[in-house]
């Protein structure tokens, strides 16, 4: 029981931490990480809603554009966050109560939470433009959100020993991600593709992510392409093998 409480007491610092690193002391750093999103947005609705005369799903760009872009962001926000939890928080390290894993765990509450508050926040404006407000499915949208979460966490670990160990892997990463945001179904919708260029793309588990936060949105949308399972599949796989790298390499993390 002890340890329970002193891993949740250092968590909690962890996330205090943190969060004052990230967002400063100043209400601006919070108003910040919901502008940006919103911006880009709204960016992005008005060069597409000036290309098309109709977005592919229901009749409003804005909402399409921010079901694709914030269920993205569901998986590419948390990953790229917990990719350098350990590295920011070296110093730390020395502390015998505090383990690499507690970066991580507190890094990943804290974007969750972020997350979480900048779409509330996003959608609900969307919505008073809109004439009549969407049936909202919650358990598809909260299963969007936990099996990225579980995608997120599985990458993120084996990143963290990855970045440390090889450089170069860390900037090919980075060279391989850049496409996924053009690949994943922002801008369309995969099920909608010709074969076999959507059966590519669904091997792509983040188009999964994407399809089944929109059906949160649009009850209309079948969403034909959508595997749940094969989602799953893949994020247990990820999983397993970011908390095995991870594991093995505790004395990795905290000396180099």
């Amino acid at each position: 029981m002890t340890l329970i409480v002193t891993y949740l007491r250092v968590v909690a610092a962890m996330i205090v931490r943190e969060m004052s690193t990230r967002f400063g002391r100043k209400p601006g750093g919070y108003v910040w990480a919901l502008l940006e999103p919103a911006g880009y947005i709204a960016m992005m609705t008005v060069i597409f809603g000036a290309i098309s005369r109709a977005p592919a799903l229901g009749t409003s760009f804005i909402l399409f554009f921010a079901t694709g872009y914030l269920g993205y962001q569901l998986y590419q926000a948390k990953v790229a966050y917990l990719s350098a939890a350990v590295r920011a928080n070296k110093a730390l390290l020395t502390y015998p109560n505090v383990a690499p894993i507690d970066t991580v765990t507190a890094r990943l509450i804290l974007q969750t939470m972020t997350t979480s508050l900048v779409s509330v926040a996003v959608f609900s404006a969307i919505f008073v433009t809109l004439p009549s407000v969407p049936q909202i499915n919650w358990a598809h949208i909260i299963e969007a959100e936990g099996a990225a979460a579980l995608l997120s966490l599985g990458v993120g670990l084996f990143n963290c020993v990855m970045f440390i160990r090889y450089a170069l892997y860390e900037q090919v990463y980075g060279i391989v991600m850049r496409p996924m945001f053009l690949l994943s179904g922002v801008f369309f919708l995969p099920d909608s593709m010709a074969p076999p260029y959507r059966d590519f793309l669904l091997y792509n588990p983040l188009c999964h992510v994407i399809m089944l936060f929109r059906t949160g949105f649009y009850p209309e949308y079948r969403a034909i392409g959508l595997d749940s399972a094969y989602l799953y599949q893949v994020a247990a796989v990820a999983l397993l093998v970011g908390m095995a790298v991870f594991t093995f390499s505790r004395r990795t993390l905290r000396n180099d």
